[in-house]
């Protein structure tokens, strides 16, 4: 696998500087978040989720109401809001505003908002700005989105791609969103998967792409123990 990146040149070295930092990508259910989130703690470095920054100005555009199809309006909400994330006692907490939204950010009708909010151009322009300060500052990051390692962290010492089929996918979110109380059908569920990777690659602004230095790993028969292991073992070699 070819992992020469782009990034900064160092003066009198010529080689790029790679920042400390594990890019994560892959479609929606491949085991991003719950993958990323115990390679940080493992490491001890940052868990940055860079979709549940997207979710809270999403849940911002429905309060407020805005229509999905407004982008004037629903950029304005974005340039309006104070998104942080913070890690208390091992869990990862999205700040939206000075009000704590993890909980609320993962409602469906979030899940359907976020997409819509995702391709206005001044949303993710803000937000990758917030993802590439604190990425720089982390120390360590262990970031995960679906542009992080082609847009937001080029440079980063790592990439990762993950993916899994869509049974095992629809499989996960539904056992998800079953915990949480709700009883979708799987087909609901498939159906929901489908249309969001199909906005997310073919999007104009920053689609869903491996970038061509990312390391591929399908999870669909790997256990999470095995998962995680790899990306770690990934790291400490790259």
């Amino acid at each position: 696998m070819n992992r020469k990146a782009s990034g900064q040149t160092v003066p009198g070295v010529g080689r790029p500087q790679k920042l400390p930092i594990i890019a994560m990508d892959g479609p929606a259910g491949a085991g991003k978040t719950t993958t990323a989130r115990e390679v940080a703690r493992r490491l001890g470095f940052l868990h940055l989720d860079t979709g549940a920054m997207y979710r809270a100005v999403a849940l911002k555009v429905l309060r407020e109401k805005c229509p999905l199809d407004d982008p004037q309006g629903i950029g304005r909400i974005a340039e309006n809001s104070q998104v942080s994330l913070s890690n208390l006692e091992g869990s990862l907490h999205v700040i939206l505003d000075g009000e704590d939204v993890t909980d609320l950010i993962r409602t469906p009708e979030v899940t359907r908002a976020v997409t819509p909010v995702c391709e206005v151009a001044a949303v993710r322009e803000r937000m990758v700005a917030i993802q590439r300060l604190v990425g720089r500052i982390s120390g360590g990051a262990v970031v995960e989105g679906r542009d992080v390692g082609t847009v937001v962290f080029p440079e980063a010492q790592l990439k990762i791609y993950l993916i899994a089929d869509l049974d095992e996918r629809a499989r996960r979110r539904l056992s998800e969103l079953q915990s949480a109380g709700r009883q979708p059908t799987v087909q609901t569920v498939m159906g929901e998967i489908e249309e969001r990777d199909r906005r997310d690659q073919q999007r104009a602004l920053a689609p869903l792409r491996q970038a061509p230095d990312a390391v591929l790993i399908d999870t669909t028969a790997l256990s999470f123990e095995q998962q995680v292991d790899e990306i770690i073992r990934l790291f400490k070699v790259s």
